[in-house]
């Protein structure tokens, strides 16, 4: 399994590494072994006859679940192992991304979750946790092409260990980049190891500044948590990962299944609302400013109640055998039918049934009336339904809050705080020309109101749900009559039981559930210094329970941060707050981040820059715009791997464009990305102020090897 280059051949010694290859042997027959387990549970559950209710969801679960675990087992194949640690026993243990043992119980692979691995990422000199030395492999297509040795005693320092200075670890940090994150679960250090393994009550506020792991942190923490704690599973309602963007998402998409969870739901903000794909940038600062408070998204509730208010007058309702008056109380008795915090048209539904409860309760019992024919007969009174409607009506969200920016009485009425020129400033020609900062009311909206066409999805279930069991009822009529046994066994048809599970509703129509809306056990928000307190209402709605790991960096806030984040968070409704605090770049070479510390601190003096703990050897370099493609050519010619990013405001007019390997991103979108070579076109036309410095900061740091810094003569 070791194909280490020349320079490395003293590390192929067999009194290094025959162990190794023995274990290795091993754990390739029982992957051999359970991969074809697994293959048969799965083929015999997938064959398995179909069933109904909750007989069927499990199946879904154990089918998804073999799924999973084959996928892995196949996509890493020996390579799940990550490397193995020895203690005051002597016995090597070996680490693996999940665990595995032999058909007689011998544990080849501990999973890298579980407490007893906790030393392989968390041992220091300061604190071995017991271990005597440390391996770490650095795999390449299934081979492992180098391998770290860590001695933390005296007694570590035997024959079976090798020492050099330029090994797996730093090698991997200086390696060219792709497309997608690479795998860095082999070398996760023990500050962010402790990160990933605190629990999840509360929220967890990770704060580092760039290169210091902070996304390495918040997926690998989403693996931990998922697989740690019982209370976050999918069953519970899992995990949601948010992201700054969508370039964002795909670079870590690998991450998460690479580590075995296939099932954690990934998206941006704007994801989390329909109108998010299209919407623009709010032109107004002061319309931006407002809308993206907290107290503003809170207008949403009076903005619905100002439809849910009780008619102040009375109504004759006439019917068939005789007239019913409907006072303002029995209107109002109506109204409270619902319990609280039930969605607006949901609603709806409950107060008309309601409604037509106290209208059938004060029909004249001299009429001899059935029921049915009354309900039938107020149902179709077309009076009752207007005024109903009138008193109820359907709503959509986008349809409420474009008449809080189109009618200004209307938004006086529900936010009476606002001056008169901050309404104004809400104020727009085109009341659906949505931007990112109409998001979280659209959000709230939609969550108070409610689907306005679940109470037609519903009425059309229960009408085919009639049907089928109709239809059923006719085909039990017919066995009974045509049963002539002793026992009458089909009589045992009309037992409540058997009546409803001979109807199949997996095929009636129903709503498809919105993936996004929760609610879940827990939410990961990387990059959230930039997340608004209206964005934050957005969140909390989708996580009842307050389990939070937030991740980000005061000092890349794009409109300043000058709060701490236990201010910011309690502020927006967040309590049980721990901050960690990580300040290792492990990114950034030292040469760019001493450009750009400067920068960042010419207007936060106290912002958290991590001390960069390797070197590349390559200066910053300056030039003009022109030189950008012969820049981009030679780096191309002299770099067979590795990316390329060019990040300005605007496209410069050049011959090189967008490559497989060279990006051209804006400063905004090349946050929480990582780059060999980064490109800077005009970075002082960035912007002024606050924002435009954290651009340029920001910009700069996605290096990993060189950066260029070209200007407009």
């Amino acid at each position: 399994m070791f194909d280490l280059p020349d320079r490395l051949a003293s590390k192929a010694d067999p009194k290094l590494v025959a162990g190794d290859e023995q274990h290795f042997a091993a754990i390739a027959q029982c992957l051999e072994q359970t991969v074809g387990d697994v293959t048969a549970r799965l083929d015999a559950v997938r064959r398995a006859p179909a069933r109904m209710g909750q007989e069927a969801v499990e199946r879904d679960l154990e089918t998804r679940r073999l799924s999973a675990r084959l996928r892995t087992l196949r996509r890493f194949g020996l390579d799940l192992c990550l490397g193995r640690m020895v203690d005051d026993d002597g016995e090597p243990v070996y680490v693996g991304r999940l665990g595995l043992a032999d058909t007689a119980g011998r544990r080849l692979l501990i999973d890298w979750r579980s407490p007893a691995a906790e030393p392989f990422f968390g041992a220091t000199h300061a604190n071995p946790m017991g271990l005597v030395s440390r391996r770490r492999y650095r795999w390449s297509r299934g081979r492992i092409t180098d391998y770290w040795d860590e001695v933390f005693t005296a007694d570590g320092l035997d024959e079976t260990v090798a020492l050099d200075e330029d090994s797996a670890f730093i090698a991997s940090l200086g390696s060219s980049r792709s497309e997608r994150m690479r795998d860095v679960l082999s070398t996760i250090q023990a500050d962010q190891d402790a990160i990933i393994r605190t629990g999840s009550r509360g929220a967890l506020v990770v704060d580092g500044g760039p290169g210091t792991g902070k996304t390495v942190v918040a997926l690998h923490r989403t693996a931990y948590l998922l697989y740690s704690d019982p209370r976050l599973g999918h069953r519970r309602g899992g995990v949601l990962f948010v992201g700054p963007s969508r370039p964002y998402l795909d670079y870590v998409a690998d991450i998460l299944p690479g580590l075995g969870e296939e099932g954690v739901q990934t998206c941006t903000l704007r994801d989390l609302v329909p109108e998010g794909a299209t919407a623009g940038i709010e032109a107004d600062p002061e319309a931006a400013r407002l809308k993206s408070s907290r107290d503003l998204v809170q207008v949403i509730e009076a903005a619905v109640g100002y439809y849910e208010r009780p008619p102040t007058t009375g109504m004759t309702v006439e019917t068939h055998w005789s007239d019913i008056w409907l006072d303002p109380d029995d209107w109002a008795a109506a109204f409270e039918a619902p319990e609280p915090g039930t969605p607006h048209n949901e609603a709806r539904d409950q107060v008309w049934d309601e409604l037509l409860t106290i209208l059938m309760d004060q029909q004249d019992d001299d009429e001899d009336v059935e029921d049915d024919l009354l309900r039938r007969s107020l149902e179709q009174n077309r009076e009752l339904r207007a005024a109903f409607n009138r008193a109820w009506p359907l709503l959509d969200a986008p349809g409420l809050v474009g008449d809080l920016w189109s009618v200004p009485a209307y938004l006086r009425t529900c936010a009476p705080w606002l001056r008169p020129d901050e309404v104004a400033s809400l104020q727009r020609d085109d009341a659906r020309a949505w931007t990112v900062s109409d998001l979280p009311l659209l959000d709230a909206a939609r969550q108070r109101i409610g689907d306005p066409e679940a109470s037609r999805r519903r009425r059309r279930r229960d009408a085919a749900l009639a049907a089928e069991r109709e239809v059923m009822d006719r085909v039990v009529d017919d066995l009974i009559a045509a049963d002539d046994s002793e026992l009458g066994v089909m009589k045992m048809l009309r037992g409540a039981d058997a009546q409803h599970s001979l109807v199949d509703e997996s095929g009636l129509p129903s709503a498809d559930p919105d993936q996004l809306a929760g609610p879940f056990a827990h939410l990961v928000v990387d990059e959230a210094q930039e997340v608004t307190d209206a964005e934050w209402q957005m969140l909390l709605l989708r996580c009842p329970s307050r389990s939070f790991t937030i991740v980000g960096d005061r000092a890349q806030a794009r409109h300043g941060f000058t709060e701490s984040w236990q201010e910011r968070l309690e502020r927006i409704g967040l309590d049980r707050i721990t901050l960690a605090s990580l300040g290792i770049n492990y990114r950034t070479p030292a040469e760019v981040m001493t450009v750009a510390e400067p920068v960042i601190r010419a207007v936060l003096p106290d912002a958290n820059v991590p001390t960069s703990i390797r070197s590349s050897g390559l200066p910053v370099v300056r030039g003009a715009t022109s030189d950008l493609g012969s820049i981009l050519e030679t780096w191309l010619a002299a770099h067979s791997e590795g990316i390329a990013c060019v990040i300005g405001t605007e496209r410069i007019d050049d011959a090189s464009g967008p490559t497989p390997r060279v990006r051209w991103l804006t400063p905004e979108l090349s946050k929480g990305l990582e780059f060999d070579l980064v490109v800077l076109i005009d970075p002082e036309a960035y912007g002024t102020g606050i924002e435009g410095t954290v651009d340029r900061y920001v910009a700069m740091t996605r290096a990993t090897q060189q950066l260029v810094i070209l200007t407009t003569p």
